[in-house]
């Protein structure tokens, strides 16, 4: 499946707009129902594939961490044979303790950057989806509001006593 950028979507949300029928004396706009429809219906389809990008990025960053906490079991596990090994002598033992610490702390610390720079990114990019799907949001409102006013008025209109439909008026 191909995925559709939002944006793409709501800039032709936007040019449909632009391109529609004003309506004489009103801020009114007609606009072709069928691909106003036709829009809304890839937003459907694409916001859903937003989300599971965003489930990908949690999941890559979750693929890291583990990662990392392996890494640093790995490293505490060599440490600690390296500890087993140089038991025997004491200034061997004093300095074998001060290196397995050394390399736990680092450890440790790698694992911490890791874990909050694959967090970070991952806030990131699910603020920046976020943000996305919110203007999507207004924007998709904004068209709704004006498809409903523009049909109130035109049906307002039709209804109105003396007001009979001319085909000389027809859009």
């Amino acid at each position: 499946m191909v995925a559709i950028d939002i944006l793409y979507l709501v800039d032709r949300l936007e040019a449909l707009l632009v391109k529609g029928w004003r309506f004489p004396g009103t801020a009114k706009t007609f606009i072709d129902e069928d691909e106003f429809l036709d829009i809304v219906d890839q937003m459907r389809i694409a916001i859903p594939e937003e989300i599971k990008q965003a489930k990908k990025i949690v999941q890559e960053r979750d693929r890291i961490v583990a990662q990392a906490q392996e890494e640093a079991q790995r490293i505490n596990s060599l440490a600690k044979e390296d500890h087993a090994r140089l038991v025997n002598e004491h200034t061997i033992t004093k300095a074998a303790e001060n290196r397995a610490s050394e390399i736990e702390n680092q450890a440790q610390s790698a694992a911490v950057q890791i874990r909050q720079g694959a967090d970070l990114y991952a806030v990131q990019t699910l603020q920046d989806l976020q943000a996305k799907l919110d203007l999507l949001a207004q924007q998709v409102a904004g068209l709704q509001t004006q498809v409903y006013n523009g049909l109130n008025v035109l049906v307002s209109q039709n209804n109105a006593p003396g007001n009979t439909p001319n085909e000389d008026d027809a859009p």
